[in-house]
């Protein structure tokens, strides 16, 4: 059966859960505990991808340089990987991340923007790193045009391609649907990140298997942005009960995700009602805590507030909004 390659975001996407205050240490702990595990992709950095560490997305206790360079150090078998969104990290951040040890980089950008990533992937390619790329909030526009944006990342060089679930708002159809269309028409490999926010990011990442990914990410014990990310155990645990080949030792991600991950983060996720409806409005999963924030603010209602940023359609990069929607709601109670 095909080889499925397992990645792990604990260090990148799980960041979101503890407010992106790792310390070099936790992050060698927790990095060397996954590759010993066999995980083959580990991303290390700030939770919005290189320096997002910033007043609007939330200060890094520690640089990414640090980070990146604490994971170097103990991670043989598997890939260092780092994110950087386009218009938050840099042609020189990539640089740097590559000169402390990453050894691929994952491009995101949202799921209608794949031509911003071009000059990111090429340079990550002349340094020779190992590219993948997240075309993100992936349910706001159908197959056909995510297949589009596929192939453009495709000709700037993208080795992996993923379907990225951002809103946690996908059902296993819908994740079929994409995954097997971009698997159709790419001569690259495809890959899903799945969130949690509508509890189906186990079930999606094994339609995501079936429909021909080769590529899926998750977290130690869900930790993520909103809901938390598809748990790494259940993910692994799944895909063997299912008989494919995967190059990860169970008992030992157990081990880390028992034993090292729960003692530096004994909650990773709260799921309850407002995370839901991240799901359920299809807004992007870091605007939780954006969106509680100034839902108090202003006294109103935070599911009000995501309903109505779904409504808009807005994405990644214009989180001020979440402060207008939740202001004009407070108006019109006056």
């Amino acid at each position: 059966m095909t080889r499925i390659y397992i990645g792990d975001t604990t260090l990148r996407d799980g960041s979101h859960a503890v407010a992106h205050q790792y310390t070099p240490e936790q992050v060698a702990e927790i990095a060397g505990g996954l590759d010993e595990a066999g995980v083959d992709i580990i991303e290390v950095t700030h939770g919005d991808g290189l320096s997002g560490s910033s007043l609007q997305y939330g200060f890094s206790a520690t640089s990414d340089e640090e980070l990146i360079s604490a994971a170097s150090r103990v991670i043989s078998r598997g890939k260092l990987a780092v994110l950087l969104i386009p218009g938050i990290g840099t042609k020189k951040d990539l640089e740097m991340a590559r000169k402390y040890g990453a050894q691929m980089v994952r491009v995101a950008t949202h799921c209608t923007e794949a031509d911003i990533s071009e000059q990111h992937i090429k340079l990550a390619k002349d340094m020779g790193m190992t590219v993948g790329t997240f075309l993100m909030m992936a349910h706001m526009i159908p197959a056909g045009q995510l297949v589009e944006q596929a192939k453009l990342m495709e000709s700037y060089g993208a080795d992996i391609v993923y379907c990225v679930d951002s809103a946690g708002a996908m059902l296993p159809p819908d994740v079929t649907e994409r995954i097997a269309a971009m698997k159709k028409e790419l001569s690259v490999e495809v890959g899903f990140h799945a969130h949690n926010n509508l509890n189906c990011a186990i079930g999606n990442s094994l339609a995501a298997v079936k429909a021909g990914a080769t590529y899926i990410d998750g977290c130690l014990n869900g930790a993520g942005a909103g809901a938390g990310n598809a748990r790494i155990e259940s993910v692994v645990a799944v895909l063997k009960k299912a008989g494919y080949d995967i190059g990860v030792d169970f008992y030992r991600l157990l081990d880390v995700a028992d034993n090292v991950f729960r003692k530096i983060v004994p909650e990773a996720t709260k799921q309850n009602g407002t995370t839901l409806m991240l799901g359920y409005a299809g807004v992007y999963s870091s605007f939780l805590l954006h969106t509680y924030r100034a839902a108090e603010k202003f006294d109103v209602d935070p599911r009000d507030v995501l309903v109505e940023l779904g409504r808009k359609r807005i994405v990644g990069g214009q989180e001020d909004t979440i402060v207008d929607v939740a202001y004009d709601m407070a108006c019109r109670k006056v």
